[in-house]
């Protein structure tokens, strides 16, 4: 059974494992080994994301099944360039990995996030998405996020096409 709670900082080392696997998935072979390693290394390691866990300005909600992180949600500060409302947020992660696409994870991790967001009063949630990536942005749009820029979002050395969307809170 899928069980959903809060991030906890003992589980930094296997939330990050487990977002290395999703991205190196997805993603992994758009890469150059030294880019994705770069990448992985920043974004999931000791500084990257187990160190969020504990810091006030972002809310991690995890998705398990027996024990084991099988996805996650992970709010926090807007970081993109340009004039944000005050009030943004950004969902900077929402990952699941492969086996459980269709299982409902996704939705019940975007739903936390949303009711997280409005909850705490934002306004707005920002994201960015893979301009490739067609399965989340239909993914995001079902759920109301309009497309309202560009963003270049670096893996490595290597520079991908993402566009910024939009929900308006």
């Amino acid at each position: 059974m899928i069980a959903y709670r809060d991030a906890l900082p003992a589980d930094g080392p296997e939330l990050a494992r487990m977002a290395a696997r999703s991205f190196t998935e997805t993603f992994g072979t758009l890469y150059r080994a030294s880019d994705l390693a770069a990448f992985l290394g920043a974004a999931f390691g000791d500084e990257g994301l187990p160190s969020q866990i504990a810091d006030p300005g972002y809310a991690i909600r995890l998705a398990t099944e027996d024990g084991k992180i099988i996805g996650f949600a992970k709010l926090g500060p807007v970081d993109f360039p340009g004039d944000w409302p005050e009030a943004a947020i950004s969902l900077h992660q929402l990952y699941v990995l492969g086996g459980w696409h269709g299982e409902g994870v996704g939705p019940a991790l975007m739903d936390w996030a949303i009711a997280h967001a409005r909850g705490a009063g934002h306004s707005d949630m920002i994201l960015s998405v893979y301009v490739d990536n067609h399965r989340a942005r239909r993914f995001y749009e079902r759920y109301g996020f309009v497309e309202v820029g560009a963003y270049t979002f670096m893996v490595g050395d290597h520079a991908d096409d993402d566009r910024i969307m939009r929900l308006a809170l």
